[in-house]
């Protein structure tokens, strides 16, 4: 067959098409690879579609993908046994690009974040290789065409570009980039092979770089959960993370494809305390391509501290994020990922509740963040969320109110459950509350006080108090059961006298009458002013500037209180007085510098006395 030629200019809206993908697309110009790779699988699962209808007998062993790179040529080699093309379908789908202009392209998306995957959105998928060549060559042949009728195309970046017929042995296509003086970093092969591993290691075909078969065709998330073992989750996972340490703690695997496809696994990482970020992120696919692991938009935040994988064709992933936070799928897989997590914790709860409040000190973090930003999620996770109390006995929010309704509500018909989220420090607080056969609950997480107050807001007439909070002594009946050993005058005195030794800390002095074997004097802070200190401080407010109001409970029916209310000596009165305050002060962590010294020295000389 003669070789035929032909010579031409792209469609006119691609006047400016090459130095536009420079300018915008230059820092993720990587990419090239993904994209050309992804073309590269599209042709090898049409070529595979057409032979299931009959449309094509002839061998599908070359349905693989082959990278190459010659380093004293400078080019890449991108080939690929697909469906090829013809001469007329290079014309459509090549020469003409699949949007209506570079104008219009600049005015859309120069001011947006979407420069980091729009070419596939706009059908530029071959033109990423532009991003780095100075010029490229096509050469393709059909499934329909003979050796002969093989087709050569070749451009070097401008308008212009050259056609002609040739001759190729298989079908499918080769893609040569000839790189640009400014891109020769992507002739090492560790970089090529790192991004080819980012991006393409779980294709649908096989993909050889240098002839090393990089990928995993048929990943985890594409099977059926029925023929798979918890071996088989765990031992993915390590593939996707091999610098996990922790195995997960369970996983979810995903697969609807009504009203919108999607598939996946999920798992649960043992989770710490704090919030950490973490390279174990939620992987975002589209059909087996990687995308990215930025998911804020795609999944419910809470769900960030997740791991694993996500793969949908109906994501817009190659659009700005101010128009993927509006999609319509985008925000029911949102709904319909942040439900399935949700109903499979309840199904471990209901199905092994042991099991589940086992693995609860990994998971109380996460449900704490779910229940807090998702009104829905917190909707279904109020049957399953547990309160863990000082004992490692474990209730729902229900069954806790249950718990602690004759014992510890207050005189308005309120609840009050008291927590500490430091037993170490707040262990005095905590004896004295078992003196009342109080139950005191552990909630120790960085969200403690935005999630104590979204627990106040869903349940009528239950409030949560830290154990060592001013409203402790409020409870009743208990307080009641206890007279004070003292006169009204003799309190009015006590009162008098603490008030003039804390004069210059503006702490408010209250006298009450406690059993005998309470503390002399303790500090205790209002909940409200405690609450937004911890709340200011954990997003990143100037918590200094709210004060925090201690007030001095003076025990009226101790033995020492009464010693120092007897004294004679008025100099003497005051010292033992600020004694019994310094040793409230001290269980609080407050003694320091010449307060602490003081207190030492008059220790010593209290001793020797």
């Amino acid at each position: 067959m003669e070789a035929t030629e032909t010579k031409g200019k792209l469609s006119v809206h691609t006047e400016n098409i090459f130095p536009i993908i420079k300018k915008f697309l230059y820092a993720d110009h990587e990419i090239f690879l993904r994209e050309l790779v992804a073309n590269g699988i599209d042709a090898s699962q049409k070529l595979r579609h057409l032979a299931s209808l009959g449309n094509y007998d002839g061998n599908l062993e070359n349905l693989k993908l082959n990278i190459s790179v010659n380093a004293d040529a400078k080019t890449i080699t991108v080939s690929d046994g697909g469906v090829g093309m013809t001469a007329e379908e290079i014309k459509k789908y090549i020469n003409q690009v699949a949007f209506s202009g570079a104008s219009e392209f600049i005015e859309k998306y120069q001011n947006t974040e979407a420069s980091k995957q729009i070419i596939g959105h706009f059908g530029l998928g071959f033109y990423s290789a532009f991003m780095v060549s100075a010029k490229v060559e096509i050469f393709t042949r059909s499934y329909t065409a003979t050796a002969q009728e093989a087709c050569h195309w070749s451009c070097d970046g401008s308008t212009t570009y050259e056609l002609q017929t040739t001759e190729k042995e298989n079908i499918g296509t080769d893609i040569v980039l000839h790189l640009a003086e400014d891109s020769l970093e992507f002739l090492e092969k560790q970089r090529l092979k790192g991004i080819l591993l980012k991006y393409c290691k779980f294709l649908p075909f096989p993909v050889a770089f240098e002839g090393e078969v990089l990928n995993n065709p048929t990943p985890l998330w594409t099977k059926t959960p029925s023929d798979l073992t918890d071996e088989d989750y765990k031992a993915f996972y390590k593939e996707l993370y091999p610098q996990a340490i922790d195995e997960p703690l369970f996983w979810i695997h995903l697969n609807v494809d009504y009203p919108f496809n999607l598939t996946g696994i999920l798992y649960f990482p043992k989770l710490k305390k704090e919030f950490v970020v973490s390279k174990e992120k939620i992987h975002l696919y589209s059909r087996q391509v990687f995308i990215t692991d930025e998911v804020k938009d795609v999944v419910p935040e809470f769900l960030m501290l997740l791991h694993g994988i996500i793969d949908s064709p109906d994501i817009p992933l190659n659009v700005s994020r101010s128009y993927l936070q509006a999609d319509g799928n985008v925000k029911k897989i949102n709904s319909y990922i942040s439900r399935k997590v949700a109903d499979k914790l309840h199904e471990i709860f209901k199905n092994d509740r042991k099991s589940f409040e086992e693995k609860w000190p990994s998971l109380n973090l996460f449900v704490q963040y779910g229940m807090v930003t998702d009104d829905k999620f917190s909707e279904k996770a109020k049957a399953f969320y547990l309160l863990k109390n000082i004992d490692n006995q474990f209730f729902t929010p229900e069954e806790y109110q249950e718990r602690i309704a004759i014992n510890q509500t207050d005189k308005h018909g309120s609840k009050i459950a008291l927590y500490t989220n430091d037993t170490l420090k707040q262990h005095t607080f905590i004896e004295s509350a078992k003196k009342y056969s109080y139950d005191v609950i552990v909630l120790d997480t960085p969200l403690t006080g935005h999630f104590i107050q979204h627990l106040e807001s869903k349940l009528e007439k239950f409030r949560i108090k830290r154990v060592d909070a001013d409203t402790v002594y409020e409870l009743v009946p208990k307080e009641e059961e206890v007279a004070s050993v003292l006169s009204e005058n003799e309190q009015n005195a006590l009162k008098e006298l603490f008030t003039e030794v804390v004069a210059d800390t503006e702490m408010e002095v209250q006298i009450a009458s406690l059993p005998a074997d309470e503390f002399p004097v303790t500090l205790t802070i209002p909940e409200f002013n405690r609450r937004m200190k911890e709340i200011s401080s954990m997003n990143g407010w100037d918590s200094n500037m709210l004060r925090d109001n201690y007030k001095v409970v003076v025990n009226a029916n101790h033995a020492l209180v009464q010693k120092i209310l007897s004294q004679d000596d008025t100099d003497h009165k005051k010292r033992l007085a600020r004694q019994g305050l310094d040793l409230a002060m001290l269980s609080q962590n407050l003694l320091k510098g010449p307060a602490l010294s003081d207190f030492i020295n008059r220790s010593l000389e209290l001793v020797q006395k």
